[in-house]
């Protein structure tokens, strides 16, 4: 008798695990996550911005972040290695703003902001007002894993880049033509402004191309990251959202957010974290504690932009209310998936 109750109790014990076992287990029985990476170049573009030539390559670009990050998910790597070679390659690619091609302050200048952080741990690291780091997120990573500290500025961050080997550049590397022909659009439109005592009205595209990755690790674990140029024609060493931990960035151990769009309304609303506090906290889908964050309490604010969100189960969301967003996704087919319009066709898994 006690034998079978014994067959009964596993009999059951299995069927329970089968009932309650997450969607992303895998089918060979094991308890294994299936790892996911979710990106996003930037909130702010619309149709019309971009030539057949530059969209191609945005779209080339995104796909290319997706397959590097996704081959260290693959190859066993963290969820940290996995947003560090995602974002890498996208502050390489001159069609967003972080990195190369990032856009230009008042005085025609490149200032580079930074963060990421791993939701297994609760660690982060940040950096802001950089002008010579060639890779801001491989900074940021530094700070978190080799220092006592979570954010750097300016000339000491880079004087810490330089004693832990990250390469360094001349300013001009940043330059791309583009970015400088917005800035002097900017400086004419602000100049008129003054000249009929009208109060100056940032551009909607101020924020446009701000990178952004999130992964999900075969061991169930997230990290988030963030990488910007920061707004057309800012001055006086105006920090936005994206080194913000809990503003532009966070992870933790169910949820990961980036954010692009404008800052000091993503600063206020602490968005990132709040997202995932409506998650963690309220029990609130993380699609729809996106949306209410980004689509709702923010415009309300007066903001506006987008962001990606990534669950522990690897549900994800990519919540926008500008007329486009760059955004990818790759999951276990290895497909690379990416959109930038909004009515762009965006396959999403079981649906």
């Amino acid at each position: 008798m006690r034998l079978r109750g014994l067959r009964i109790s596993v009999v059951w014990f299995a069927l329970l695990v089968a009932v309650v076992s997450p969607a992303w287990a895998d089918n060979s029985g094991t308890s294994a996550v299936r790892p996911v990476l979710v990106i996003h170049g930037g909130a702010g573009v619309a149709p019309g911005d971009l030539t057949p030539e530059e969209e191609a390559q945005a779209r080339a670009a995104l796909e290319a972040a997706l397959r590097a990050g996704y081959a260290r998910l693959q190859g066993g790597g963290t969820a940290l290695d996995a947003v560090t070679a995602a974002i890498t390659l996208l502050e390489d690619a001159p069609q967003f703003n972080a990195g190369r091609g990032a856009v230009f302050t008042h005085d025609g200048r490149n200032e580079l902001d930074t963060s990421i952080m791993d939701g297994a741990t609760g660690k982060a690291g940040a950096a802001a007002g950089l002008h010579r780091v060639k890779n801001p997120i491989l900074l940021a990573r530094a700070i978190m894993e080799k220092s006592p500290h979570v954010m750097m500025i300016g000339a000491g961050a880079e004087q810490f880049a330089e004693a832990q080997g990250i390469p360094l550049v001349d300013p001009a590397y940043f330059r791309t033509e583009k970015r400088w022909q917005q800035l002097q659009k900017a400086l004419q439109a602000e100049a008129r402004a003054q000249a009929s005592n009208q109060p100056l009205v940032l551009p909607g595209k101020a924020y446009f191309g701000t990178v952004g990755a999130l992964a999900l690790d075969v061991q169930g674990h997230l990290a988030a990251g963030t990488s910007t140029g920061g707004m057309t024609n800012k001055r006086y060493g105006r920090v936005g959202d994206s080194p913000i931990i809990g503003a532009g960035t966070w992870a933790d151990t169910g949820c990961a957010v980036s954010g692009t769009g404008w800052g000091e309304y993503y600063i206020r609303a602490a968005a990132a974290h709040e997202i995932c506090a409506r998650v963690r906290l309220a029990g609130e889908p993380l699609p729809k504690a996106a949306d209410a964050v980004i689509n709702q309490v923010i415009p309300r604010m007066g903001g506006d932009g987008g962001a990606i969100a990534l669950g522990a189960d690897g549900v994800f969301a990519f919540p926008f209310n500008t007329p486009g967003m760059y955004r990818g996704w790759i999951g276990p087919d290895g497909v690379p998936h990416v959109a930038i319009y909004r009515d762009d066709p965006l396959p999403m898994p079981g649906r």
